[in-house]
């Protein structure tokens, strides 16, 4: 990729960020009507995480999807959902994080908000939560725990995914009566954990996608291997600190371009004063010498 375009999109994240979200919930009439858009869109998944139910949804979320399948009673496996996800994460990686996402712009949005602002760099154990919560919440629980009909329920959506709540359960309940009266406990209960979750992003950088995101676990596995990359110029490289000082989401980029964490936010390209960071699209020499997982 043109080091200018690279520069580009790493300047103008935040209208990427924006223009996403709007094409990814571009059925805007629906919010008011309180109903939900259903045409041949629903049956595609987007990048980002992004739910189902929202009104303004025009696709479905892939973790959904994939529980959807999984824990259907004909199904045990999303050859069809998990192909997308695997499509997506070799175009991209996750650069959908850091670009696509509308869950993850909120909380860089509400990060914005004047107030303390704290570290992450000693929590990163909480890092790897993400991935008991894909591989227990999104593949196995849906799998193995099923009623006498042989489903299983969708637990990470019913259980912990608060745009859920955000997107679908709010937004329907303020125009619809019946969905209003039929809210219980398990409302109060995913209305809590996306409070925490806005509370928390207000003071640390991206918590639910650093801690709780499975769809992030997902495509943080195949950063490695993803046709988009970071590439750092050793020639033009002093070793100033100035990338890792700027990188939210705890990397080194000089040690590992490719991280597991990094959402290709361009921050790093930004504060290098050497102009020795940048992104590469496709095959070539990707070389690093990263050993972090």
């Amino acid at each position: 990729m043109d080091k200018k375009n690279g520069s580009f999109l790493a300047r103008f994240r935040g209208w990427f960020q924006a223009g996403a979200a709007l094409l990814t919930n571009i059925h805007l009439p629906n919010f008011a009507k309180g109903v939900l858009y259903q045409g041949k869109g629903k049956t595609v998944c987007v990048p980002g995480l992004n739910c189902y139910s929202c009104p303004g949804a025009a696709g479905a979320c892939p973790i959904g999807s994939f529980q959807a399948v999984v824990g259907s009673s004909k199904f045990r496996f999303s050859y069809y959902i998990t192909g997308i996800l695997i499509l997506l994460g070799v175009l991209l990686g996750r650069f959908i994080c850091g670009f696509l996402c509308p869950f993850g712009w909120l909380q860089e949005l509400l990060h914005k908000i004047p107030s303390p602002k704290r570290s992450t760099k000693r929590l990163k154990p909480l890092r790897y939560l993400k991935y008991a919560v894909l591989l227990i919440m999104v593949v196995l629980l849906p799998a193995f725990v099923v009623n006498e009909m042989g489903m299983g329920d969708p637990f990470f959506c019913k259980y912990l995914c608060p745009q859920g709540v955000l997107e679908g359960a709010i937004p329907l309940s303020l125009t619809n009566a019946g969905i209003r009266a039929a809210l219980g406990k398990l409302f109060s209960w995913k209305l809590c954990i996306l409070l925490a979750v806005v509370v928390a992003s207000v003071v640390f950088y991206r918590p639910f996608c650093k801690w709780l995101c499975p769809l992030g676990a997902f495509y943080a596995v195949m950063n490695r291997v993803s046709l988009f990359q970071m590439r750092v110029d050793t020639d033009k490289c002093v070793s100033c600190g100035a990338c890792a000082r700027a990188c939210k989401m705890d990397v080194d980029i000089t040690k590992t371009p490719n991280h597991a964490e990094c959402i290709r936010c361009g921050m790093c390209i930004k504060s290098c004063p050497t102009k020795a960071i940048h992104y590469q699209y496709g095959f070539g020499d990707k070389a690093d010498n990263n050993k972090e997982i």
